[in-house]
């Protein structure tokens, strides 16, 4: 048995407790002093003990068997991540799919060691005994259209509606919690609300969330929350909006319209002003076939294209390129990484327009970036957010390249620095439900999300006048300080913050069900 001693709990301001915690979950909760050890004794001295908090949208699916990654989570707090969005991940990628998924994903999900999996249940058991962190898949929808329909931009048939429908059951039925969209990425923006209304049915049934990346955001997100709310009228399944931002005046009014026609709505967001992702989202027009990379390469070699391009598209991007800096590019223009699109260019004696081009040929579309929001969001816009009820908490992170958004080695530190100590946003009980109550009751992983007798040991004891996250654009890999002790599975992975030999994280399946679900 582990004895978490002299703890305080987020929620009580009265005396320290101690925790004791046996075969991966807590025991007993008892006035500090008065807890039996007879093992391992942690010595909180006041710190606050939290429920380990869950990211609710990583790209950690292969990243998270890297001990670095896994330190950067933990120092954090982070016992959990949420994987498998924006409707492309690894699992199920059987054949074709897989290759698809890994390449056009190659600067967002990297390469899981095992390659590919064919399917939830088989990813699901490669994390059991190789990782410190809990892991938690959703159903990437992009991989179901891509293995029923392929990459073609056309309405699904009803056979083939039927054939997604079979295979988003299986997965559910093999520990998914969830389903994610990615509808600003090729396949899955190829589907109209329909076809994802009659999948979210199959959700609905199971009781889990449609998890979604929208067709659009900032000035274009209150339409794309129009279509989200079109699907769940449909379905009846609840909605989570992934990492939202926009003007918050706006987004705020249809989220209170959405819960006045009875919609189940959530979302989540990070506290940053900038956001990242492949560079071919961000520059290329959707007329080009992205969900085929090869097709894609091979118009991009063809001087008509290329033409049409500079000509058409690429001119209508000059305002978003100062905007973009390289995070991620392998191979021979690394060099490129840390530097905006125009410093690019102007080191290359090319345009802007043409520096992109030359970019995503030669890295084979596998460039990734980070880029400034425009305008319409705000530092005001993203703190209004944070404070709404239906908000849950997340990194987006993305742990590849020379440059990345510092945000996966310091959302969650963020969070606590900013909204709780600095500004008085939250209470530290209204943190502990958005850093990790909120996503565990949102994709139903039971036994988290806070701390009493019965429930799973994923502990982090937090400093709260010395957490903080120290990662910048300019050094994104530095550690957050403030939280050195973290327990995960009931043994501690996080030690005097350093990393233990305890690889307790596995993969979380969501709660079944019950009658009381329905009532």
């Amino acid at each position: 048995m582990t004895l978490i001693r002299g703890a305080r709990l987020p929620q009580d301001e009265g005396p320290a407790v101690d925790l004791a915690v046996a075969g991966g979950t807590i025991t007993a909760i008892a006035p500090a002093g008065q807890g039996e050890a007879d093992g391992e004794v942690i010595d909180a001295g006041g710190r606050l003990a939290m429920p380990g908090f869950i990211d609710a949208h990583a790209h950690a699916e292969a990243a998270v068997f890297d001990p670095d990654v896994q330190h950067a989570m933990l120092r954090q707090g982070v016992t959990s991540v949420v994987t498998g969005n924006d409707g492309v991940s690894l699992a199920p990628a059987p054949g074709a799919t897989g290759q698809w998924a890994t390449d056009y994903f190659a600067a967002i999900n990297g390469p899981h060691p095992d390659g590919p999996q064919p399917s939830i249940a088989a990813l699901r058991a490669t994390y059991a005994g190789r990782t410190r962190i809990n892991v938690a898949p959703l159903v990437p929808h992009g991989n179901l259209r891509h293995m029923v329909v392929g990459g073609q931009d056309r309405p699904a048939t009803a056979d083939e509606l039927e054939r997604m429908r079979d295979l988003l059951r299986t997965a559910l039925a093999e520990g998914a919690c969830g389903m994610s969209t990615g509808l600003e990425y090729q396949p899955g923006g190829y589907a109209d609300a329909a076809e994802l209304a009659v999948l979210g049915q199959v959700l609905a049934e199971h009781g889990l969330p449609h998890s979604s990346h929208m067709r659009g955001y900032e000035a274009e997100a209150p339409l794309a929350m129009g279509e989200l709310a079109r699907i769940a009228t449909a379905s009846g399944v609840a909605t989570h909006i992934s990492h939202l931002h926009g003007p918050a005046g706006e987004l705020l009014e249809v989220l209170r319209l959405m819960r006045a026609d009875g919609l189940d709505v959530t979302f989540d967001s990070y506290p940053y002003l900038r956001g990242a992702s492949i560079l071919s989202m961000v520059a290329l027009p959707d007329w080009l076939p992205l969900a085929d990379p090869d097709h894609t390469l091979g118009l991009l070699a063809q001087e008509s294209t290329r033409e049409k391009l500079l000509r058409e598209h690429l001119p209508t991007k000059a305002e978003v390129w100062p905007r973009v800096r390289m995070a991620h590019v392998p191979g021979e223009l690394s060099w490129t990484e840390g530097m905006t699109l125009p410093e690019v260019a102007e080191r290359m004696g090319r345009t802007a327009e043409e520096a992109v081009l030359q970019l995503l040929v030669t890295t084979r579309l596998r460039a990734g970036c980070v880029f400034a929001q425009p305008p319409t969001n705000s530092a005001e816009s993203v703190r209004a957010l944070l404070r709404e009820e239906g908000h849950i908490a997340s990194s987006d992170a993305i742990y590849f390249g020379g440059r990345p958004h510092p945000r996966g080695w310091g959302a969650f530190a963020r969070f606590l620095a900013e909204c709780v100590r600095d500004r008085d946003d939250w209470t530290w009980a209204q943190a502990a439900w958005h850093l990790s109550g909120g996503a565990a009751q949102r994709f139903r992983l039971g036994d988290r999300g806070r701390l009493a007798p019965g429930m799973a040991a994923d502990i982090a004891l937090v400093d709260p006048q010395s957490v903080q996250d120290n990662a910048t654009y300019e050094q994104p890999r530095r550690l957050a300080t403030g939280i050195e002790d973290v327990l995960v599975g009931g043994r501690a992975v996080l030690r005097g913050g350093e990393l233990t030999e305890h690889l307790t994280g596995t993969a979380l399946a969501p709660t079944p069900v019950t009658g009381d679900d329905h009532a």
